[in-house]
């Protein structure tokens, strides 16, 4: 396996990682990973089979079936289960609401962390998440952690058409036992709330260069 760089930015929801994330990958010509995705594209495959995502022994007793498949395609990450692409209903009502209990699921983050590790032997990645750089990729040097006030996040997930409460998402992310939302201690905290999203790019090239990252310009 060749060594990768890995740029891991985790954060709340609506703090605007992944719009930052995606503008990133494509700045320095990487891929881009959402692992996010991954868990709401996990939660609308049980979903469709009667799982309750709150029962994690009914999520148990399925999963050995379900058929995930991690690509890429035109430098983004790509998701077949079963073989079905599950992008349009990602951020369905119902995802919506049973994410995060899926996500605190032991077995079901084993599942996906290994999934996302794999990308690290294929090419140079930005992946965004929860948990990047406190579980997946605990060693890369550049990890950091986008957050923004409580109401702007709310805002912005209104503006997504997304209803989920925000304080409600952000207890449920960081109280699980499992992989908790938490920002790494050698991470580089940028708060996004008044920031553009090119701002946000230039403050994290700004820090890759000053770790020695060579970057395009």
């Amino acid at each position: 396996m060749r060594s990768s760089v890995i740029i891991a930015i985790d954060g709340p929801a609506a703090s605007g990682k992944s719009s930052v994330s995606r503008a990133l990958a494509r700045r320095l010509g990487f891929a881009y990973v959402n692992s996010g995705a991954m868990y709401r594209a996990a939660t609308w495959w049980m979903l469709r089979r009667g799982a309750n995502p709150d029962d994690p022994a009914s999520v148990l007793a399925l999963l050995p079936r379900m058929q995930f498949e991690c690509g890429l395609e035109n430098g983004a990450s790509t998701i077949r289960v079963d073989g079905a692409d599950p992008s349009s209903h990602l951020c369905d009502g119902e995802v919506n609401e049973h994410v995060s209990a899926l996500s605190r699921i032991p077995e079901v983050r084993r599942l996906l962390v290994e999934k996302q590790r794999h990308y690290a032997g294929i090419c140079d990645l930005v992946m965004e998440g929860r948990d990047i750089g406190s579980v997946v990729f605990p060693d890369t040097p550049f990890k950091f952690y986008i957050d923004a006030a409580p109401e702007i996040r709310a805002r912005r997930r209104a503006r997504q058409g997304q209803r989920d409460a925000i304080t409600e998402r952000d207890l449920a992310d960081t109280s699980r036992k499992t992989s908790p939302l938490t920002i790494a201690e050698d991470a580089y905290v940028i708060d996004s709330s008044n920031l553009t999203i090119d701002g946000v790019v230039g403050e994290i090239v700004g820090r890759l260069k000053l770790k020695g990252l060579e970057v395009p310009e």
